[in-house]
């Protein structure tokens, strides 16, 4: 037990559960309890005044609205619920977040300040070129960043998320080859670890999808990649470091071998956040590659709102990217919005207008503010964080590739828990009434059982000890027979665990209220 300064205890010495308390509200001390909004009622008033309508709606056809289908909550009302919606989520600023290949970072408040300057998150896309020229300068700069971070000669800049960004490469890969005459080129390979989306990409450019076996050391099969090369053959989308959290040491083989088919290397960029700095993809040969700037450079996946991500290109592809580019003329920063000059093989648009704003200047804040070194210390911290997981975790539960050391990421299977009648998702329910988000669960699909963990640079030997310290001693629960703890979490959570299965095959996405009388309001149309 803990005191304070005046000598009462501030941490119990048991739990609800070990006490056997039960509040009568159902609150949980400061954890309120609290219904949906629309369980709230004030169905028969309204949160706000509303002067009556002065002509009638004659001239809508009938098209009027009658009851709004809302709650009428005050102010105040409306606020709280809202916080205490947000006290039951787990959030970065709370505690460590493990997920794998997700790069959950923290992200700086200075990222976000910026991000709000009324320069840049007052801008309208349709307002005149003149008036933008320092949000075009920053989007000019940025780009200049990305492609000496990676060594590639040209940028898109509008894609608005890594899968996005993968359509947006492919695409220009599609361009090329019909341009050289090339359209045959048919077939996309992928290595079996990859991301899910990089084939359901391929898939929807309109190629058929090819997989490259992977060696049992968790790595690309470069004799298998070799038969499978071939006329047929548009591209490979290999990601580095992999899902498995091992860089593809055989990486330049691979672009060699590529190359030499004719085919295009599309690396997928989410994990650049343990190289950032340290290994520029140009300089292995990569064609293209999405960067999400939303997690490299913070703003854990979009921080809620739209994510970014643009995509670098070699010289061979360069002439294909998609407009708009920002140039530099002679009146200052333009667009060049039409397929046309030096954009004449540009294959289109990605999206309406320029880009994500708003993550752009994120990107570019925290890239000033941690400079080229800082960029360096990123990758070189996220590796080391990595790997002191992977040596503290490794002696209670088994690494999926024990040998040698992992990049950003620790991948664990389930083979340590043979004979405990617990699993991976018992294991990862039970890490929520330790107060952690589980980890990324059964992926990559080639380990059993796999429980992917990635810290990232963000976070202190403190915090990892205390994330390292609470799995140890729920490893140690699973082994001794403690089934009950698992199988039965989460326990201490708002809700207790869902049928996961029945939830995604048969979702409720509307909530639907019982039949009650409703007065008719003011809102009502006569």
């Amino acid at each position: 037990m803990t005191m304070n300064a005046v000598g009462r205890p501030t941490r119990p010495e048991g739990s609800i559960e070990t006490t056997g308390f039960k509040s009568l509200t159902g609150a949980r001390a400061l954890l309120q309890d609290e219904p949906l909004i629309f369980e709230l009622g004030g169905w028969d008033k309204t949160g706000v005044d509303l002067d009556e309508a002065g002509h009638d709606a004659s001239d809508l056809s009938g098209l009027t609205r009658g009851n709004v289908p809302l709650p009428g909550l005050s102010e105040p009302e409306t606020m709280r619920h809202f916080v205490r919606l947000s006290q039951k989520n787990h959030a970065i600023d709370l505690a460590l977040y493990p997920l794998g290949s997700c790069t959950m970072k923290h992200n700086p408040r200075l990222n976000e300040k910026a991000a709000r300057m009324a320069g840049f998150a007052d801008l309208h896309p349709l307002q005149p070129v003149s008036t933008t020229q320092g949000a075009l300068e920053l989007m000019d700069r940025l780009a200049h960043w990305l492609k000496t971070l990676t060594a590639m000669p040209a940028v898109a800049m509008t894609p608005k998320a890594g899968a996005h960004g993968e359509l947006c490469g492919l695409l220009c890969i599609r361009a090329a080859h019909e341009a050289a005459g090339q359209a045959a080129r048919r077939t996309v390979l992928v290595p079996t670890s990859a991301h899910g989306t990089n084939p359901a990409t391929a898939a929807f450019v309109g190629y058929s999808v090819q997989e490259i076996a992977q060696t049992p050391d968790g790595r690309v099969d470069l004799a298998d990649l070799e038969a499978k090369l071939g006329p047929h053959v548009a591209a490979i989308m290999v990601t580095n470091p992999n899902t498995c959290g091992l860089f593809e040491r055989d990486i330049l083989e691979i672009s060699r071998l590529t190359h030499a088919a004719g085919a295009y290397f599309y690396c997928d960029g989410a994990n650049f956040n343990a190289i950032v700095g340290r290994v520029r993809p140009g300089d292995l040969g990569v064609d293209a590659m999405h960067i999400n700037l939303h997690k490299t450079f913070s703003t854990p996946h979009g921080g809620g709102g739209p994510g970014a991500g643009p995509v670098v290109l070699s010289a061979a592809l360069a002439p294909f990217a998609p407009a708009p580019w920002v140039v530099h003329g002679p009146d200052g920063l333009h667009l060049v919005e039409e397929p046309a000059a030096e954009a004449v093989q540009a294959f289109g648009r990605m999206s309406a207008f320029q880009g994500q704003m708003g993550m752009f200047v994120r990107a570019y804040a925290y890239m000033r503010s941690h400079g080229a070194d800082g960029l360096r210390q990123v990758a070189e911290d996220a590796v080391l964080n990595a790997n002191y997981i992977k040596a503290r975790l490794s002696g209670e539960m088994s690494a999926a590739f024990p040998d040698g050391p992992c990049m950003h990421e620790a991948l664990f299977d389930d083979a340590w828990l043979d004979g405990t009648g617990v699993t991976t998702l018992d294991f990862a329910k039970a890490m929520i009434d330790e107060g952690f988000h589980p980890m990324t669960m059964y992926f990559p699909l080639v380990v059993h059982g796999a429980m992917l963990i990635e810290p990232t640079e963000t976070e202190s030997k403190r915090e990892l000890d205390r994330f390292c310290d609470a799995l140890l001693a729920l490893a140690a629960a699973a082994k001794a027979g403690d089934t009950q703890r698992f199988t039965g979490a989460p326990h201490l959570a708002p809700l207790r665990r869902l049928d996961e299965t029945l939830a995604a095959r048969k979702p409720r996405l509307a909530w639907r209220p019982e039949p009650i009388s409703v007065a008719p309001t003011p809102l009502a149309a006569e």
